[in-house]
């Protein structure tokens, strides 16, 4: 069971990422050319997967409860920031995310950089720059839960597998349009993802301290089904409120 909700949770956490950083990537390729841009994709990936190759097994010897209660703190960290902003966003009080606008800025602010002739294997340095920044931005939380989930769960290859998967239908896809994913329900996968994160947040953090769940692994689906009552209430809420404030401005 946990298996497969930690597949289902770093999958659609590295989709989400991976789409952003597919974006960014297009942007500086339509603009400035391919030949630095995947230079720079290729750069982060390696180092994405030195540091997910070297803090994997440092993790793995920590006691147990310890791990627990470091990986229950950090996925709670994750989840509520991903679970925040996507209630935001369906409530009405925050944009929702618009790749195809990212994508217009991106081209934009890249087309007012000159390019410069030079005969080198990396011969655009700001095309090289800004497809690694953004790559590896957007992979280091994706890194960060494939670490975690699988050195608490012992499947850190697991979650490597899935995360992968998830790169290669976004990489796929972006190929097969050759435009951003805008059409990807990106605030619903948010949503789902900040649900699960923090859910095994609050599961293993209070396993760490000693807390004994009724039903043991089975109670995980409680945790999730009342933090996900707990969102969605929320989101009636702000969005009546959202819709209050609007009638009053229009009012006023």
């Amino acid at each position: 069971m946990h298996s497969a909700l930690l597949v289902l949770s770093v999958f659609l956490a590295s989709i989400v990422e991976g789409v952003e950083a597919l974006t960014i990537v297009l942007a500086i390729g339509t603009t400035r050319g391919w030949r630095s841009t995947w230079y720079g994709t290729a750069t982060a990936i390696a180092v994405l997967a030195i540091f997910i190759a070297v803090l994997g097994p440092t993790l793995t010897l920590i006691p147990i409860n310890v791990l627990r209660v470091i990986v229950g703190g950090l996925l709670l960290t994750f989840g509520l920031q991903w679970l925040r902003k996507a209630i935001l966003r369906a409530s009405g009080f925050k944009p929702l995310h618009d790749e195809a606008a990212i994508f217009e800025k991106a081209t934009a602010a890249s087309r007012k950089v000159k390019h410069t002739e030079q005969k080198a294997v990396i011969d655009d340095w700001y095309a090289f720059t800004i497809a690694f920044k953004g790559v590896l931005l957007e992979g280091l939380e994706v890194a960060f839960i494939v670490v975690t989930f699988g050195a608490n769960q012992g499947s850190i290859p697991l979650a490597v597998v899935a995360a992968l998967a998830a790169v290669l239908v976004v990489v796929a896809l972006g190929l097969k349009v050759h435009k951003p994913l805008s059409s990807v329900p990106e605030n619903s996968l948010k949503f789902a993802v900040g649900i699960m994160l923090t859910s095994f947040g609050i599961f293993w953090g209070s396993e760490g301290v000693g807390v004994h769940w009724p039903g043991s692994d089975a109670a995980l689906f409680g945790v999730i089904f009342l933090i996900a009552v707990t969102a969605l209430t929320q989101v009636t809420w702000l969005k009546r409120r959202y819709n209050r404030l609007n009638a009053k401005e229009r009012l006023a």
